[in-house]
């Protein structure tokens, strides 16, 4: 009697080629899915940290001085002003150090000692800034705190809680889709492992070669279609997922896009408020700005250093939060002492920036603001080439707004007559060619407002 050996066809290559095959594919498949959410995810949250992080800085630098001086409607007005600066923001509360609600965006907290909700630390910096995730359950919220310290002094601390709702939703609707996309691939890998070997070999290699690719994040063309069979229709479900993947980056960086227009707002919202202590100088950040942008176009800039010069600018004066009313309102002349502490409102404002690690580029803009092109200027006497170019053009645009407006000891120039002033400080305290390419373009707006004025 003939024994039958019921493991034989098992044993043959085909069969071992496409159980092969198919193991490769699902393994590679589960491997790019999972590496693939987990990357979503943390960079979603991330992206989310941050901008909680960065929020919760630019508070607690703002409210130091209010807490100083016992500006309870200060308190009020910061907290309503970035509360409202952004719709996912769930609350902002400003505590004292013995953890009472000074000032919050929902006014009936206020005077209540803040209990914080139970959650998972994720991150804690160096200057005390700590991050918290708070489980969906209870909130559903990333919240940060950052301590107020106002010069070495603990204050008290701000607490900011941003919404997860967006970020719940990216994730869950990158797991729905990842999975349909994975049980596509796993059903075609099936039908595909039945061909033959010798056609698996060279398109399995390129699936492979793909997968390698797009976890790198190198994937830039779908891969190539060598046949119309199943492991064919298998490399189309493959670039169908390379698309989808595509499609959540593309969400992914529009998500980020509307979180930095968030970010500048509220850049815009303190340079308000910090020109708004003194109406003297209400929109001089602004205007500053405006007249940087210009000089910057003019000289070529691109978007993205645009953008920075921007910002730069709505920054240049922020040191003056921690300079007292009684020098920065003063209606005469500074005695030498109180010169010399205004003097310093660029390096406090490099201080209150180094706080955020997203700020640090603004710093050399915002400490040479006031430095001379002869060396004489300040807080380190910086001269020629040494000055960052940012700072010299923030340096003409403030020179000449400052000319042009009222101050309450004197009244402010013309155009023409600051435009001479700023010319005949050439080489001195501004680069000649700079300042003689800020008047030239002054000089063609001007021109140029005529015209279509029909002057």
């Amino acid at each position: 009697m003939t024994k039958i050996d019921v493991l034989a066809p098992w044993r043959r290559i085909r069969v071992k080629a496409s159980l092969f095959v198919v193991l490769l594919l699902v393994s590679s498949t589960l491997a790019f899915s999972l590496i693939t959410l987990r990357t979503i995810n943390r960079r979603i949250l991330g992206e989310v940290m941050k901008r909680a992080e960065t929020l919760c800085r630019a508070a607690a630098s703002t409210a130091g001085y209010a807490l100083i001086s016992q500006d309870l409607l200060g308190l009020d007005n910061i907290v309503y002003r970035i509360k409202s600066s952004s719709s996912d923001i769930v609350f902002l509360a400003v505590l004292s150090e013995k953890g009472e609600i000074l000032a919050h965006s929902d006014t009936k907290k206020t005077g209540e000692i803040y209990r914080p909700a139970p959650g998972k630390t994720l991150e804690e910096a160096a200057d005390g800034t700590m991050v918290s995730e708070i489980p969906a359950p209870v909130q559903g919220m990333i919240e940060a705190r950052t301590p107020i310290v106002f010069l070495e002094k603990p204050l008290g601390s701000v607490v900011l809680a941003v919404n997860k709702a967006a970020v719940v939703e990216a994730q869950k609707e990158a797991e729905k889709r990842i999975l349909v996309v994975f049980g596509i691939l796993l059903l075609a890998g099936l039908a595909g492992s039945l061909a033959l070997t010798s056609l698996l070999t060279r398109p399995v290699r390129e699936l492979s070669a793909g997968v390698a690719e797009l976890k790198s994040g190198r994937r830039t063309h779908p891969l190539r279609i060598y046949s119309r069979d199943e492991l064919g229709r298998l490399t189309e479900s493959f670039n169908d997922m390379t698309a989808l993947i595509t499609l959540q980056k593309d969400s992914l960086s529009r998500y980020a896009q509307d979180l930095e227009e968030a970010y500048v707002s509220t850049v815009r919202v303190l340079a308000a408020a910090i020109d708004a202590r003194d109406t003297s100088t209400l929109g001089h950040s602004t205007r500053v700005a405006q007249l940087s942008l210009d000089l910057g176009r003019d000289m070529g800039f691109d978007a993205a250093r645009l953008e920075e010069l921007e910002i730069a600018c709505l920054f240049h004066d922020v040191g003056k939060i921690k300079i007292p009313d009684s020098i920065l309102l003063k209606k005469g002349g500074l005695d030498p002492a109180e010169e010399k502490e205004m003097m310093r409102h660029p390096e406090y404002g490099a201080e209150i920036l180094s706080k955020a690690p997203s700020l640090l580029k603004y710093i050399p803009a915002v400490r040479h603001h006031h430095e001379w092109h002869d060396g004489n200027g300040y807080p380190d006497g910086l001269s020629g080439g040494q000055i960052p170019l940012d700072a010299a053009i923030i340096s003409l645009a403030d020179v000449y707004d400052a000319l042009t407006s009222d101050r309450p000891y004197r009244g402010g120039l013309s155009a023409e007559e600051a435009q001479a002033e700023i010319a005949r400080l050439a080489q001195k305290q501004f680069d000649s060619e700079l300042a003689g390419r800020f008047v030239a373009l002054l000089k063609r707006k001007k021109d140029d407002l005529s015209k279509r004025r029909g002057e």
